[in-house]
């Protein structure tokens, strides 16, 4: 019996000229228009399609929403195709264990018999979410990610700190792929708290000189404060000189601070799809990779398209996947807006704010839209912020609903007027009421799981219990 291998089903030299990097990358995209770029995403668009329909998942999914075949014709339609999510890939799993029929792995036909990369999400909003990956998926979500890095400045010898989680975990290995596959960084996988502990972690970067750390801002926080605990100076005994990272709503200005004034870069992508968009050298919101993703933003209730400037759901489609498991009309459920303002650097690509929050983590408190990753920020404006807290949603009997925020501070957890000071932080910022519980430093721990996890729990919902 014969079969490709894994580097015998895609081309290397082709991917790198499909999505080119460094000056070519730029070249590309100051001088494309948005029409040539109209017509390059529609033919793979297409592409996609055509392989979708011979995946059961998809033959279920569009044919329940009485589509056809023939009602797809471009790019333009792809607003008659219905969203899914975890939830529907979930359900498919569950009907056809273990690895569902959302992919065509293995189906009989040229696309599908090929290698599969199989990883899972890290199960933040429930049970672990199969991956799956063709050779050719797989390099070409590696590529775009080491595209952003060397964009934000990774250079050959750098020694990159990965706090991303592995294990099962798809995030910190197709993040090693990326700097070991397309750059000439040296890659220290220390992965989370739990896979190396945190004291260990910072005497490693202390030893191998690490210049450039990746991974979950919550957690790159925490390892500054741990080195400065074991007589360590960030950015000097550690010389960090650049974070790249998935920063979302964190302040930026303390994370610097912490490493010893170093530049950040944020980066935004999921599991499925790898990554969507990043900082460029302005460091003015997030680039789509346009040439391998087609997003859209719909109003995370009606589902409708959002003009550009107002907040929504990520939908994204993968231009890129054609093989083992298209990904056609994704919601995310991340937050964020496209921004209106046009690119410092010339670039003709569409950029978003960044993410903002998850729907499906966003709380109504008396009619106003809470995201608990919003409140970061605010809580970092009062001095006594220990670094660390969780919301706590729950419903009184008269159906009243309350959000207590469970706060780390370096004051005293009884004292009245600091709590005081911190409602009216978040008052004022976000406008609603919420109840504050101030807690000691390190209290909160077991709840976030910010020693285990890459994304700390930011919200525990005891309404639906």
């Amino acid at each position: 019996m014969t079969y490709a291998t894994y580097f015998e089903s895609f081309d290397i030299k082709e991917l790198l000229t499909q999505f080119p990097m460094d000056q070519a990358f730029t070249d590309k995209f100051r001088n494309i228009s948005r029409e040539q770029l109209r017509a390059e995403q529609n033919a793979m668009f297409l592409r996609c399609v055509a392989r979708a329909w011979q995946i059961p998942f998809y033959q279920r999914l569009w044919g329940n929403a009485g589509i056809t075949p023939g009602d797809i014709q471009s790019l333009d339609d792809i607003t008659k195709l219905p969203v899914f999510g975890k939830h529907e890939i979930m359900a498919s799993v569950e009907a056809n264990p273990p690895l569902g029929d959302f992919h065509g792995w293995q189906d009989g036909t040229e696309a599908g018999n090929k290698p599969l990369v199989f990883h899972t999400t890290s199960g933040t909003t429930g049970r672990p979410q199969p991956l799956v990956f063709s050779p050719h998926s797989r390099e070409v979500q590696s590529l775009l990610l080491a595209r952003l890095y060397r964009w934000q400045g990774m250079q050959p010898g750098d020694v990159v700190h990965s706090v991303y989680g592995h294990g099962m975990i798809n995030g910190g290995h197709y993040v090693r792929e990326a700097v070991t596959h397309y750059t000439q960084a040296l890659f220290c996988s220390a992965g989370t708290g739990i896979e190396m502990r945190s004291a260990q972690q910072v005497q490693l970067m202390k030893n191998m000189g690490a210049n450039v750390i990746v991974g979950f801002a919550d957690y790159i926080k925490k390892l500054a404060d741990v080195a400065r605990e074991n007589g360590l100076v960030p950015g000097k005994d550690i010389p960090v000189r650049m974070i790249c990272g998935h920063l979302g709503r964190e302040s930026r200005e303390t994370l610097s601070a912490a490493w010893g004034g170093v530049e950040l870069y944020d980066w935004y992508g999921v599991g499925d799809t790898g990554a969507i968009a990043g900082q460029g050298p302005d460091q003015d919101g997030l680039y789509l990779m346009e040439d391998a993703q087609y997003v859209e933003i719909l109003d995370v209730d009606s589902g409708a398209l959002v003009a550009d400037g107002e907040t929504g759901d990520m939908v994204v489609t993968c231009l890129y996947k054609d093989d083992i498991y298209p990904i056609i009309r994704f919601n995310t459920h991340d937050v964020t807006r496209v921004l209106t303002t046009p690119s410092t650097l010339g670039m003709n690509l569409r950029r978003i704010e960044g993410f903002l929050g998850r729907s499906d983590n966003m709380v109504k408190i008396r009619g106003i839209n809470v995201f608990p990753q919003a409140m970061a920020p605010v809580l970092e404006e009062h001095a006594s912020f220990a670094g660390e807290f969780i919301c706590v949603a729950s419903r009184d009997e008269s159906g009243r609903d309350d959000l207590a925020v469970h706060v780390e501070t370096r004051g005293a957890v009884g004292d009245a007027q600091l709590a005081a000071e911190f409602g009216a932080l978040l008052r004022q910022r976000l406008g609603v009421e919420m109840s504050i519980v101030l807690v000691e430093p390190g209290a909160l721990a077991a709840l976030t799981g910010i020693e285990v996890r890459q994304k700390p729990v930011r919200l525990i919902d005891k309404r639906f219990a």
